[in-house]
């Protein structure tokens, strides 16, 4: 039998609706200026502005990242493997710190947790950082120094720790011991199967964090067949800007023909696709994994 909803619940739920369809729009307005942008012509820009509709339709943005297109595949190479790979690891690695920190008959778990979160207050900061990676571990133009520095966040162990918390109960963990489980086995057939959420959320994270990082390539990586994408395009427009800086100098134009406003906007594009294409399929897990994670600690 239904029951019938009041006026003042049923204008509620239409404010509701209106708030978060209204608040969506503003989220998805400034991507949609992005890629009009990408696709309007740099005069246009220049001249009138942004506008939700191209007023100049132009591919001479697009046309400039790709013009050399062997390069940015290469590149774009480079970032989905050091991506997948981190990801991968990162998740290994960090499930297990999140796993064992969680038991509570891990005698020591309350000291290692400080000192996870010890580092997510204080570091050693960039000069001891980059001796490490250079001097020490000997990790220069490798791909190891794009990827070993990020494979354990202390921020994210946290997370996982507190996810598999409440996700696993300590019954079912004893209850597989009796069974005559080890730890390996527990772990893996079912600490992991019950924290799916858990991994989509620490997944994303990380393979956000991977994908975006330019700061690694620039420096620790001077092959050129090494870089990420990001520091790949990020050159591009450097290299724009300095001819302008030096052509305007010098009194000529040495950067006649660079779209730099329409190109800057394309690279946004070229750069945020793959992402924007992997998040719907990780979404409901992204969403369950970062509530439950933290709400019970």
């Amino acid at each position: 039998m239904k029951i019938k909803e009041d006026s003042s619940t049923i204008w509620f739920r239409l404010i509701a609706y209106a708030v978060v369809i209204t608040g969506s729009i503003l989220c998805l307005l400034p991507f949609l200026l992005i890629v009009s942008a990408s696709l309007t012509s740099n005069e246009s820009i220049l001249t009138e502005g942004y506008s939700i509709i191209p007023a100049d339709f132009s591919w001479e943005g697009y046309r400039i990242i790709f013009q050399v297109p062997g390069e940015v595949l290469q590149a774009y190479g480079v970032t989905i493997f050091v991506t997948v790979t981190g990801t991968a690891l990162g998740l290994l690695l960090m499930t297990m710190a999140g796993y064992v920190l969680q038991r509570k008959d891990f005698k020591y778990r309350n000291y290692f947790s400080f000192f996870i979160y010890f580092t997510t207050l204080f570091g050693g900061g960039l000069v001891p950082y980059y001796m490490l990676i250079t001097n020490y571990l000997k990790f220069t133009d490798t791909m190891y120094a794009l990827i070993w520095p990020s494979l354990m966040t202390p921020f994210l162990i946290i997370l996982m720790r507190s996810f598999i918390n409440s996700a696993v109960p300590d019954e079912v963990i004893e209850s597989s011991k009796i069974d005559g489980a080890n730890d390996f086995v527990i772990y893996y057939r079912i600490v992991l199967p019950l924290a799916v959420p858990g991994l989509a959320t620490i997944g994303l994270f990380l393979a956000l964090h991977y994908w975006n990082d330019w700061f690694s390539s620039a420096l620790f990586i001077s092959d050129v067949t090494k870089y990420q994408l990001q520091f790949y395009l990020y050159n591009i427009i450097n290299t724009s800007a300095f001819l302008t800086n030096i052509g305007a100098g010098a009194g000529v134009t040495l950067s006649e023909g660079v779209p730099s406003e329409s190109m800057k906007m394309a690279m946004a594009i070229v750069v945020t696709g793959p992402i924007l294409l992997l998040y719907p399929f990780i979404q409901r897990y992204f969403v369950k994994g970062l509530t439950v994670g933290a709400v019970k600690g």
